[in-house]
């Protein structure tokens, strides 16, 4: 028996294999520009190319543009706004332009909005950085509306035979349904980087260790943070943790019963030493209070009490200390509507679970989003109704659902995209380290800029010497100035590959990836990737080779921001 789902996705990949957004079938086509994930980068990238003259074509493995942006993480991490240029503060602009209209204020007026989350849109300013993933939808296609622009939807790489190369250059890229996309630059917009590993370059997952890259918060960090910085961690470091002596066993003081779901088996690892361990994914869900706009939380049919018995006993442990906490930061959005994030000890990330992503299947990958998807359905049924959760928070929890108008109502109002913090990163000539967010280590070849502070989602769960719960992984360094990021970083080895440009899975390290992964810093780096493109197009030159003063001239005529002073 087929869902409502199942049929409206079967017809759409029916309907996306045979039209593109301009109405084109995209099937073995040539192009200057093939770009290979519709994200955000993907979309900033295929604008820029359009307007240099070139021929290019999106293909989007979903049937939704804009990654992230469009998939629920509407309260923008930036860090400081002041370096995001070009196409990037256009998409923010538009969205002001979006909210000025008071006609797309459905679900509350304008003037009783208050944005209060981490980066607020000031009096004056000519852009607005918190917005709701439908408006973000539709601002993306009105700035690709009438670009010669292909999009093509519901296509997946081959990511075993499907890139077709000759020496270094990609020549073309086949996906699985068998159609083929010629060109004389790629670009991999994609979070988990397919492209790119399909290819044949150089990438890595998990974590260096500190001394690789002469770095202090790489690595495990389960017993201390270094003391050696020159600005401050924050609190939030310390306040994802769980509190004091919460009990791992199945049954309470036994080891010998057993550990709880999804706790390692086994110490941490040594303090700074790496791994192959990537920080947890989650989904940033779109909530509403709204009455007349709100889907209750379900409990999942598959629903296991055990999975939250360390989320309870949290509440529980030290007579209860933690019962006025709620476990998500919950950002307002425009409309009654919310960003909804990790927060505390045992939260919406699912800590360990996603450890197998970056190289998995796509049908191995689908499992992994289904299992996070019913994690957080299953815990958000859990504080909202489940008797062992304090009442107050019960009481909050409760008023919130997800939304009727947002993503599918059929899908009780969950996204399809979930936030991929990190996965395969580009191993280029030059790596992005923490030595070049704390202002060390200067690049001579900036492409963009990035702002926010260090920052990863806790990686693992263990048992501590004590015999209590903890999780590890988690940092949050901020205070440093902007800095700029390396052309060098978003393209590959040359004798790798000479053709190919990865704005979004940098050549970073765990540590500074953390920094630059942020969807305007993507959108940023799609800019640049795409102009470098058309050059080493007209150059007729490896993308390696380009000329980098040429290339500098031609984003700051494009307003992008390449180096700023900024007082601390």
């Amino acid at each position: 028996m087929f869902t409502k789902k199942t049929i409206r996705a079967l017809s759409l990949s029916v309907i996306f294999l045979i039209l593109s957004y301009s109405g084109i079938s995209g099937q073995n086509k040539k192009y200057d520009v093939v770009i290979y994930g519709g994200t955000s980068a993907g979309i900033a990238s295929a604008i820029q190319a359009s307007r240099m003259g070139k021929s290019v074509v999106i293909i989007e493995p979903t049937d939704r543009l804009g990654g992230l942006t469009t998939g629920g993480l509407g309260q923008t991490d930036i860090g400081n706004k002041h370096v995001i240029g070009g196409i990037s503060r256009e998409f923010y602009q538009n969205i002001r332009k979006h909210y000025g209209d008071t006609k797309n204020w459905k679900w509350q007026d304008r003037n009783e909005y208050l944005d209060d989350g981490q980066t607020r849109t000031e009096k004056g300013e000519d852009a607005m950085w918190t917005f709701e993933p439908s408006a973000a939808l539709k601002v993306y296609h009105q700035m690709l509306s009438g670009k010669k622009i292909d999009i093509v939807y519901r296509e997946r790489l081959n990511r075993e035979s499907g890139v077709t190369k000759k020496g270094g250059t990609i020549e073309s890229i086949e996906m699985m349904n068998g159609s083929k996309y010629t060109g004389k630059m790629f670009i991999d917009a994609t979070y988990e980087g397919d492209l790119m590993a399909a290819s044949g370059v150089s990438y890595r997952v998990g974590r260096e260790s500190n001394r690789e890259y002469g770095e202090t918060l790489n690595g495990v960090q389960a017993n201390k943070i270094s003391a050696t910085l020159k600005w401050t961690l924050s609190r939030n470091a310390y306040n994802h943790n769980f509190i004091d002596r919460v009990d791992p066993y199945l049954i309470k003081g036994n080891p010998k019963s057993g550990l709880l779901p999804y706790i390692t088996d086994g110490p941490p690892g040594v303090d700074g030493e790496g791994d192959d361990k990537i920080q947890a994914y989650c989904f940033r869900m779109t909530l509403t209070d709204h009455p007349d706009n709100r889907i209750p939380f379900k409990k999942p049919e598959n629903y296991d009490e055990l999975n939250y018995e360390l989320l309870f006993r949290n509440y529980e442990v030290n007579n209860g200390s933690e019962v006025n906490q709620l476990p998500w930061i919950n950002s307002s959005m425009p409309n009654r509507k919310t960003d909804t994030n990790n927060r505390r000890g045992f939260s919406t990330d699912f800590i360990g679970q996603n450890y197998d992503y970056p190289e998995a299947s796509y049908e191995e990958r689908e499992k992994i989003v289904q299992a996070h998807r019913e994690y957080q359905q299953g815990l958000m049924w859990t504080l909202a109704y489940h008797p062992r959760i304090p009442e107050k928070v019960r009481n909050s929890v409760s008023k919130w659902g997800t939304c009727k108008d947002e993503y599918d109502e059929e899908s009780d109002g969950w996204q399809d995209q979930l936030y991929i913090r990190e996965a395969r990163r580009l191993l280029g000539d030059y790596v992005m380290t923490q030595k070049n967010c704390e202002g060390i280590d200067l690049v001579e070849d900036p492409v963009g800029m990035g702002a926010y502070g260090m920052d990863s989602h806790h990686i693992q769960r263990y048992v501590d010497v004590n015999g209590f719960v903890q999780n590890e992984g988690n940092v949050e360094a901020h205070g440093f100035s902007p800095y700029s990021i390396s052309y060098r970083s978003i393209v590959p080895k040359k004798e790798e590959c000479n053709n190919l440009l990865v704005p979004v899975c940098v050549s970073a390290t765990h540590i500074a990836f953390g920094s630059i992964r942020m969807e305007p810093v993507f959108m940023v780096l799609g800019q640049s990737a795409a102009t470098a493109a058309c050059q080493a197009i007209e150059e007729g030159v490896a993308v390696q080779d380009i000329n980098y003063p040429a290339l500098q001239n031609t984003l700051l005529k494009e307003k992008q921001i390449l180096e700023i002073q900024i007082n601390k």
